[in-house]
């Protein structure tokens, strides 16, 4: 088959490079540095060779080879168990959990980048050999898969970007106060602290925000646990929250005032700052587990319509 290099040299080098640009650290961990980047560059690599021979084995006739694509999509679907695993071990070690939504959307995030190295390399080799067939010169032929393969790998990257809370939110700065020992933001109750020392440090460096819908999708989405505790996480995570493991009243709790569907959040944090709290907060990623459409459902479609 040395006459498919051609294919394969080009898609293999674009579908690591789909992997590869989608490496990075950051505050979700994943992956983490350096032996996570070792990892997954190697799984990127074998996810871009698995696309890069399959159309010549295609074209030899190899369907045996093609059971590679099945036991490597197979491979694939460990990995978002293995990151899974790793995350759930370390969330004991969170001051603010992450929660098992939010680790299970980090996990099936592994899982896709790897689809989307066999795919870019896959559409790579198919245009250059489409481009050879029409005999179109190797090296520009070359050149046309490669910028198919990069059309392919940022048309993935946007299609499998979620959206953010603040697609479907507006996020305010909300009033901290206290009724005896509970405390509200924005009249909504949050929990009961005990200690006196602990309600003045909510009040002199607490920051709070409500979240508003903009729809009844939107308070669907928001109203999901998981959803609430990945909005927790990423504002203790990324600003630094004033907490210890024994200062249980200080952990961020957002509650949903049931009148209206509207988000309320409490955080005391290293170095207040409620411009940074309120943007942290619009880029929390919309979990696929909270993503609940009812303005869709039938009965509301026939309603709305009918106008009853």
């Amino acid at each position: 088959m040395n006459e498919y290099y051609i294919l394969i040299i080009p898609a293999l080098i674009m579908g690591t490079f789909s992997r590869v640009t989608m490496m990075k650290s950051d505050y979700r961990q994943y992956p983490t540095y350096p032996k996570g980047y070792l990892a997954h560059f190697t799984l990127g690599f074998i996810a871009a060779g698995l696309g890069a021979i399959a159309l010549p084995a295609l074209i030899e006739k190899e369907f045996s080879a093609i059971t590679f694509l099945a036991l490597g999509a197979q491979h694939f679907r460990d990995v978002r168990g293995m990151e899974r695993q790793s995350l759930d071990n370390i969330e004991i070690t969170e001051m603010v959990p992450r929660g098992t939504a939010y680790i299970e959307d980090i996990a099936k995030t592994f899982e896709a980048r790897n689809y989307m190295a066999i795919i870019t390399a896959l559409v790579t080799s198919v245009i250059v050999y489409i481009a050879i067939v029409f005999s179109i010169q190797s090296y520009i032929a070359v050149f046309i898969g490669v910028l198919g393969g990069l059309g392919t790998h940022f048309f993935i990257k946007n299609l499998i970007r979620g959206k953010e809370i603040g697609d479907i939110a507006e996020v305010k700065e909300a009033e901290i106060s206290f009724d005896g020992p509970m405390l509200k933001i924005n009249g909504v109750f949050i929990m009961n602290v005990g200690f006196e020392e602990s309600r003045n440090i909510f009040l002199k460096k607490g920051l709070a925000v409500e979240i508003i819908p903009k729809d009844d999708n939107a308070i669907a989405y928001l109203s999901n646990i998981g959803q609430r505790q990945a909005i927790q996480h990423n504002a203790a995570n990324q600003l630094g929250i004033r907490k210890d493991v024994d200062e249980p009243d200080f952990t961020p709790i957002a509650r949903r005032n049931s009148d209206n569907g509207n988000i309320v959040m409490g955080i005391v944090l290293m170095r207040p700052n409620i411009n940074a709290l309120i943007d942290v907060v619009k880029k929390t990623p919309l979990l696929e587990s909270s993503k609940q459409k009812p303005l869709d459902s039938i009965t509301n479609l026939k309603y709305r319509e009918n106008k009853i």
